[in-house]
């Protein structure tokens, strides 16, 4: 079978079986901050298993987009080395939710494997959890399996659990025997790639207490997941997952760019270095068509990792060139009709992993050589450990991952000291964090909820209402916050990059302040952080607040200027999505976006910088819509697909569901958005963008105004430019800028004659001290520090002073703000009648004031940022002068 006929059966036999066939969630979580990456077909139905969140169907079958190259599941040291891990990998999975279990799950799986696939029963193998009797008996008398294959395993192998806490219970793994006799009995569950497991099925039954207790469910479910390439290459008959149709593409086209072919070997250097870069482009490819970008931490830096890995690998195949992006048609081509984001996004993942590319390979030949040279020092300290401030080093200046460095010190047989980077990596994050305000979230202190309903959900009705009567279904205190649910809520939860509403929640007795709203499964969640006594006209503590059942009914209604604000904003991002594909191309992809009352910003994927024509020409057509004052037309209830056939975008950080809201702008934009907008675009008024900058490799951010704040910064630059036709005293319609550009260029002028006296007086002052400086056998050498000198002039002085004497050498200083600028010089005779380096002599020089530099052997500069070490500096210097004359 090919390995797409295998995917299509899996899915249609559990069509068959009454399972809803969903669509692959995105491999970046859209709304799990603990996930890097999905890691597993049940991550898209976590708040399901956790009871915060609901399905309209209890059982579903897909083939899930994975990654695994960081945190716990983290399968990057092993790939290309053996035969079945992946950073990227598919897993197919069937779920229940409440409804069928284990006798189902056991029996549907054994009949997909032996009776639909025709996989050798005497060749499988089952394993259970220890205790689980009932999958045990199951196993034994509702299939025909070989009772010597169920085998029973302990927590490690056969229990599954979400986290330390949390929904978890027993797994049924099947494994088969790829060795040539049968004989793998003994190898089940010992990580031997001839007895591998290919399908856990989980039957999640319990809720695991802080206290390590375990608590049955009141709602068992299963969730199961099989590897698409370990079962697609036991169906073709390959002792390998990489000997697959699923791979062979890839192979082929890296062979057409390489001139290496592909041995299937596993131990040969180049099918090493093959598999790597096949699985790396996977991984890439598949993260950046969901809206990924390569950067310096986070997922983006798991992701720069993966592509610098494979530029190393590439090195192995004798190819010194960008490779990956070149693989992005060849994947887009075999896997696009599944996952049709690949050749949507084709154009646009090739350039930027193109650009990661070539980046990284302008620094990976000079950090070769200063990892090179760490390797000498090593030697010479008769150690084979490179320090972690080492590999930080390369990491933080040459862009060289841990994994890489440690990769090549393998090579040559040393080691890193991970601790001591991860030592340093933290320092790094820790004097990041110090500024970067953390955004606040519903997280569990372990207080409980009080609920006054079954009903743990909320119902949103405030697209189209801001008041309305609603009842309070749970509270709960949490550090300094009164936490709300209500059946029904006006109030918008912060989603897709718009800002939680507030406002207010009245009781017969309370006025509670509502500071924001936030999505908590199925669940809206409110907010308070203020709360007034309605009768006695005074404010309370949220802390002492208690309601009863008396209290439940109230009126809750949502800050209408704010909204209407925060509307304006959202809708003008569409507007501008819209303008920049048309001005700057089609290739522009929304990356991320925050839209609140105040302002605007819009991340998005574009590779150099806007020209100021551009900019104009953007925010001219926003305006020139805006002022068409088009209705907007909100959508409900969308099938997914038929939106996506309404030419929709779908935007990056959005988690969609089957049914869809589509908010259309006719003739200028369709997206899927469940956000809240203006009725009409008019009533935006104004657009007006205030900056425009890098976020990343690849990816733009523009922050605008919109209405009465874009109205009151141009009043406001409007009034400064009056203050300044005052100044100049312009007349009428004088322009102004031409008087500007005057005044400039004469400061300019007088600064460049006052630079020139100021350099004359210091040469003449300092030719004056040279000929009392020491001769050292025929050559003048000058050492001194210059009080109150910028670095330009203590470089001109420098290079006057080489011309004052036929033999001469020096190190001028400067300090200033507490940075250190040095100088060093040597004239022709100097440097050719005693080989004076003036380079290399102030690289050793700025040592001393824990700095750096160099330059040529006449002319050098460098900086410190110790000045105690300025004598010391200028002692270094002098001896090496006597060395290189000759006098010590």
């Amino acid at each position: 079978m090919k390995s797409w006929e295998i995917r299509q059966s899996f899915l249609d036999y559990f069509a068959q079986k009454a399972h809803t066939i969903v669509r692959s969630a995105p491999v970046i979580p859209a709304d799990d901050p603990t996930l890097l990456f999905t890691n597993a077909g049940m991550n898209q139905f976590k708040d399901v298993f956790l009871g915060k969140g609901s399905r309209p169907y209890v059982r579903a079958a897909d083939t899930q987009k994975c990654i695994r190259a960081s945190g716990k599941h983290n399968d990057l040291e092993d790939v290309g080395r053996d035969t079945y891990h992946h950073t990227f990998f598919e897993m197919l999975g069937n779920w229940s939710f409440g409804d069928y279990y284990k006798q189902e799950a056991i029996t549907w799986a054994w009949e997909l494997l032996t009776d639909v696939w025709k996989l050798p029963k005497e060749r499988l193998y089952a394993t259970v959890y220890q205790d689980d009797d009932e999958s045990f008996q199951i196993w034994k008398t509702a299939t025909d399996i070989n009772p010597d294959h169920i085998i029973r395993f302990g927590e490690k192998d056969n229990f599954w659990e979400m986290g330390e806490t949390g929904p978890c219970g027993p797994c049924s793994e099947i494994h088969i025997d790829l060795t040539e006799d049968g004989s793998g009995h003994s190898l089940v569950n010992v990580g031997d790639y001839r007895v591998i497991e290919l399908w856990n099925l989980v039957f999640i039954q319990y809720n695991r207490q802080s206290d390590g207790s375990l608590e049955p469910l009141p709602m068992k479910h299963v969730d199961t997941g099989m590897g698409f390439e370990r079962v697609a290459a036991v169906l073709q008959g390959k002792g390998s997952n990489y000997d697959s149709d699923v791979f062979q593409p890839l192979f082929d086209r890296i062979t057409e760019i390489t001139g290496v072919r592909y041995g299937a070997s596993m131990d040969d250097p180049l099918d090493i270095a093959m598999r790597v870069i096949a699985d790396h482009a996977r991984t890439l490819t598949f993260a950046l068509s969901d809206g990924a970008m390569p950067s310096n931490e986070g997922r983006g830096y798991v992701l720069r990792r993966i592509l610098r890995r494979a530029l190393r690998y590439s090195k192995n195949l004798g190819y010194n060139e960008p490779i990956l992006h070149q693989l992005v048609g060849t994947l887009a081509a075999s896997m696009g009709d599944v996952f049709p984001e690949l050749r949507k996004q084709q154009e646009t993942v090739s350039k930027i992993i193109r650009a990661e590319e070539e980046s990284f390979i302008v620094t990976l030949d000079r950090g070769i050589e200063i990892f090179n040279e760490v390797i000498e020092q090593v030697r010479s300290a008769n150690s084979t450990t490179i320090t972690g401030e080492d590999a930080f080093k390369l990491y933080d200046t040459y862009g060289f991952p841990f994994d890489l460095t440690r990769l090549m010190a393998s090579d040559v047989g040393f080691s890193v000291d991970g601790e001591g980077f991860e030592h340093c990596m933290q320092q790094q994050k820790t004097r990041a964090r110090t500024d970067r305000k953390e955004k606040h979230q519903v997280q569990d202190d372990g207080s409980q909820w009080l609920w006054f309903s079954d009903v743990h959900r909320s119902e949103f009705a405030g697209y189209d209402q801001l008041e309305m009567p609603v009842l309070i279904t749970g509270i709960k205190h949490l550090q300094g916050k009164l936490l709300l649910v209500l059946d029904r809520t006006p109030f918008y939860a912060e989603s897709g990059g718009q800002v939680g509403d507030r406002g207010w929640i009245e009781s017969a007795t309370y006025r509670l302040q509502v500071s924001d709203t936030i999505k908590d499964g199925d669940a809206i969640v409110h907010l308070v952080t203020e709360a007034f006594d309605k009768i006695l006209d005074t404010p309370i503590s949220v802390d002492d607040l208690q309601l009863d059942e008396k209290e439940l009914s109230a009126e809750a209604s949502v800050d209408r200027h704010l909204r209407q604000d925060t509307e304006c904003n959202h809708t003008a991002t569409h507007l501008m999505h819209s303008a920049l594909r048309r001005i700057l191309g089609q290739h522009v992809q929304q990356k991320g976006s925050y839209v609140n009352a105040e302002r605007l910003r819009f991340d998005f994927s574009h590779f150099s910088r806007m020209t100021e024509a551009e900019i104009e020409a953007v925010e001219a057509d926003v305006n020139d819509h805006i002022r068409r004052a088009e209705p907007v037309q909100k959508h409900a209830d969308v099938l997914y697909d038929d939106a996506i056939a309404m030419g929709a975008l779908a935007f990056f950080g959005d988690k969609y569901a089957d049914r869809v809201r589509v908010i259309e702008i006719p003739g200028i934009s369709v997206e899927l958005c469940g956000g809240t907008h203006a009725d009409n675009i008019g009533r935006i008024g104004l657009f007006k963008i205030v900056s425009e900058s890098s976020v990343a490799s690849g990816v733009r951010r523009i922050e605008a105004l919109t209405g009465k704040a874009a109205e009151k910064l141009l009043w406001k630059e409007y009034h400064e430019l009056q203050q300044v036709r005052h100044l100049l005293k312009a007349k009428g319609d004088e322009p102004v800028l031409e008087k500007i550009v005057a005044l400039m260029d004469a400061k300019k002028e007088l600064e460049k004659e006052l630079s020139g006296s100021r350099v004359g007086s210091l040469v003449t002052s300092l030719t004056a001290e040279l000929d009392a400086s020491p001769d050292i056998s025929g050559c003048r050498v000058m050492t001194k520090v210059l009080e109150e000198v910028d670095g330009d002039t203590l470089r001109q002085a420098a290079l006057a002073l080489r011309d004052q004497a036929t033999s001469v050498a020096g190190l001028l200083c400067s300090v200033e703000d507490g940075k250190i600028a040095l100088v060093s010089f040597a004239s022709d005779k100097a440097v050719r009648e005693f080989g004076i380096d003036a380079g290399k002599l102030i690289r050793e020089a700025a040592q001393c004031v824990h700095g750096g530099g160099g330059g040529k052997p006449e002319f050098a500069t460098a900086g410190g940022k110790n000045p105690e070490g300025i004598q010391k500096a200028f002692d270094t210097f002098l001896a090496a002068i006597r060395e290189k004359t000759g006098t010590i």
